[in-house]
C-alpha cells in the first residue's frame, strides 16, 4: 500500500508572506543570502528549498517555518502519519528527483523552538554536494540505509540508529550514501533573532 501525505507547495506560500509584507524578491533575496532567481524558482515550485533556506527565508519573512505548512497552532503538535505534510525537492515542475523530501512533524506546534522532520535522502544524478550553513544546531537520527555526513573538510558515514548533532553555521552536505535510499529523522533548531 502507497502512502499518500498531502503535498506542501511551500513556493506559494513563501511568495503570498513576501507579498503580504510589501517585500520585492530582491529585497527578499538579498536580506537572506542567495539569488533573486533561485528565491524566484522556489516560489514558482520549480525547486523547493533545501531545510536549511527554508529557515533563511522564515527568518527573512520574521515568521516560524511552522507557517509554510499551515495549522492553527497548539500547545502541542500530534501528527498522525497519514497527516505529515511532505515537501519534494525537484529540480523542474517535471519532478526530476533533487535528493531529498522532508515531512514535517510538528507543523502545528505555536512558539516551537525546534523543528522535527522526517527525510527521506534519494541517490539522485541531480543530487546537490554544495555545502551550505544556517543560524542553529541540527540533530539526526539514521533510520535506514547510510548517510554521508559532510562537515566543513571532514566527513562521516552514519548507519541505522547511528545520530550526530552539530552546529549548523558549519558548511554541511547530508546524502544518502551507498544506497538507493536512506530516512533520517532530522531536528532543527533555528534560533530567534
Amino acid at each position: 500500500m502507497e502512502e499518500r501525505f498531502e503535498e506542501i507547495r511551500v513556493g506559494e506560500k513563501i511568495k503570498e508572506l513576501r507579498e503580504d509584507q510589501a517585500l520585492s524578491l530582491e529585497s527578499l533575496a538579498q536580506r537572506i543570502g542567495v539569488s533573486p532567481s533561485v528565491l524566484n524558482q522556489i516560489e514558482n515550485h520549480l525547486v523547493s528549498p533545501p531545510l536549511g533556506t527554508l529557515i533563511k527565508i522564515a527568518r527573512g519573512l520574521n515568521v516560524s517555518v511552522s507557517d509554510f505548512f499551515g495549522g492553527e497552532g497548539s500547545t502541542y503538535s500530534l501528527v498522525r502519519k497519514e497527516e505529515r505534510k511532505k515537501v519534494s525537492r525537484f529540480a523542474s515542475k517535471d519532478g526530476i528527483s533533487y535528493g531529498y523530501s522532508y515531512e514535517s512533524l510538528g507543523f502545528d506546534k505555536k512558539d516551537r523552538q525546534m523543528e522535527p522532520f522526517l527525510v527521506t535522502l534519494q541517490k539522485s544524478p541531480m543530487e546537490a554536494k554544495a555545502l551550505s550553513s544556517h543560524p542553529g544546531e541540527e540533530f539526526i537520527y539514521v533510520l535506514e540505509g547510510k548517510v554521508l555526513v559532510q562537515l566543513g573538510d571532514h566527513s562521516d558515514v552514519l548507519n541505522p540508529q547511528d545520530s550526530i548533532y552539530y552546529d549548523a553555521t558549519m558548511l554541511h552536505h547530508v546524502s544518502a550514501y551507498e544506497c538507493e535510499e536512506a530516512r533520517i529523522v532530522a531536528v532543527i533548531w533555528a534560533p530567534k533573532e
